[in-house]
C-alpha cells in the first residue's frame, strides 16, 4: 500500500507544523503512513496538475488538502483524472486508486474520516498499546523497535518525543494474534527498563500523582531555572491538592537562603548552580516536616551563562525523602525552552523513580 499527502496552499502563508503533525499522527496511529508529502502553491496550475496526476499514477491512496475557495475546482479536476465522482465531495475510489479531499481547516476531524474510509476499504481494524518513557536514548529506542519487529507480525510502531517525554505507540491489526502483540510489548519493556513510567497513554504528571496517592505521600518542589514549570504541570492534574503541599520559585540566592535555608557559604563556594545547592534545596523542603518527598532544580537555561564559567545547559536536579537525597547532574542542549521543558520532564520522572 502506498499513500501520498498533497497540500495545496497559499505560498505567502506559513504552514502550522504543529497542526500538520497532529493531522499526520491520526494516520500513523492507524498504521497508515505517507510515502510522500507534497506542498504545492495554488497559484501554480501546472504544479497542481502534475502532482494530482502523479497521485493517480503512483499511489494507492492520496489525501489532498486545499483551501475552501479551491475545493470545488480541485474536486472537479480529480474527478476527471480518476474518471469517477466524489461521494459527498469527500472520497473517490475508482477500484484501483483512492483519493480523499478536504480543506486545510478541516484538520484532525477530516483525518479521522479518511482513516475510517481506509479501514472500510481494506477491511481491517487496529488496536494499540502505549509505552511511556522519559529520556530513553534514541539509539536504544531504535534498536528496541528493530528487535521487537522481528516477531511483531502485522504491527506498526511510532515514536513521539516531547522534550524527552516519549510515547511509543504500537498498533497491530486484527490479523495479528494477541500473543504476538504481547510479545512485542514485553520485548520493548525489557529493552527500555529504567526509562518507562507507564504502559498506558497517561501523562507523566498524572502517573506521579497516582503513585503519590497510592503511597499516601505529599510532595514539595523548589524551582530555580525551571521557573515554576514543575508546579504548573502538577496543578494541571485534578485532585493534586491531595498530594502536593507547596511549590517555591526561588530564583535569587537570597530567596534560596531565606526560604530553603541554603547556606550562604554553599552559594559562595559552589555557586547557585551546583550539586550542593540542589541538595540543600531539597533538604530545606524536607526540614519543614510538611512533605514526604521533595524536588529541586537549579541550572542555566540561557541564552547566556551566568557570571561563572559554567556552560548554558548545566543543571542539577535533587530529589529526596527523609531517608535519602540524591542529586543528578545534566548537560542539556538546545534553546531556553528545550532546556527548561526537558528538565521539567526529568525532574518529574526522577520523583516517580524514587517512589517506585
Amino acid at each position: 500500500m502506498t499513500n501520498c499527502l498533497v497540500i495545496i496552499r497559499n505560498k505567502k502563508l506559513n504552514i502550522d507544523y504543529n497542526r500538520l503533525a497532529d493531522f499526520i499522527r491520526v494516520f500513523s496511529s492507524a498504521c497508515y503512513y505517507f510515502d510522500k508529502i507534497a506542498v504545492v502553491g495554488f497559484d501554480s496550475s501546472k504544479g497542481i496538475s502534475d502532482q494530482l496526476r502523479e497521485c493517480r499514477a503512483s499511489f494507492d491512496n492520496s489525501v489532498v488538502l486545499c483551501g475552501q475557495a479551491q475545493h470545488a475546482m480541485i474536486a472537479e479536476f480529480l474527478e476527471k483524472i480518476f474518471s469517477g465522482s466524489f461521494d459527498g465531495r469527500f472520497y473517490l475510489n475508482d477500484g484501483e486508486s483512492s483519493v480523499c479531499l478536504g480543506t486545510i481547516s478541516d484538520g484532525v476531524a477530516f483525518a479521522g474520516r479518511c482513516v475510517k474510509f481506509l479501514d472500510d476499504k481494506y477491511g481491517v481494524s487496529y488496536d494499540k498499546f502505549y509505552i511511556k518513557c522519559v529520556s530513553a536514548p534514541a539509539e536504544l529506542i531504535r534498536r528496541s523497535i528493530d528487535d521487537a519487529k522481528k516477531s511483531g507480525g502485522d504491527t506498526a510502531i511510532a515514536v513521539y518525543d516531547a522534550f524527552g517525554d516519549q510515547t511509543i505507540e504500537v498498533s497491530y491489526s486484527s490479523n495479528t494474534p494477541k500473543m504476538t502483540a504481547d510479545g512485542v510489548q514485553r520485548a520493548l519493556l525489557k529493552a527500555l527498563d529504567g526509562y518507562v513510567y507507564a504502559i498506558e497513554n497517561i501523562t507523566l504528571e498524572r502517573r506521579l500523582y497516582d503513585l503519590l496517592k497510592l503511597r499516601r505521600m505529599t510532595l514539595s518542589v523548589a524551582e530555580s531555572f525551571t521557573g515554576g514549570g514543575i508546579a504548573s504541570r502538577l496543578v494541571s492534574v485534578p485532585g493534586v491538592s491531595e498530594v502536593y503541599y507547596e511549590g517555591l520559585n526561588t530564583y535569587a540566592n537570597a530567596s534560596k537562603m531565606a526560604r530553603l535555608g541554603v547556606d550562604e557559604l554553599t552559594l559562595k563556594q559552589y555557586g547557585a548552580v551546583s550539586e550542593r545547592t540542589a541538595y540543600e534545596m531539597v533538604e530545606g523542603l524536607l526540614n519543614t516536616g510538611k512533605c514526604d518527598i521533595a524536588l529541586s532544580t537549579t541550572g542555566i537555561a540561557g541564552p547566556k551563562s551566568d557570571n561563572t564559567a559554567k556552560p548554558v545547559g548545566l543543571a542539577y536536579i535533587g530529589v529526596g525523602t527523609k531517608e535519602r537525597i540524591k542529586v543528578y547532574k545534566f548537560n542539556y542542549r538546545g534553546d531556553r525552552e528545550n532546556i527548561t521543558r526537558t528538565a521539567i520532564n526529568d525532574a518529574l520522572f526522577l520523583a516517580y523513580k524514587m517512589l517506585k
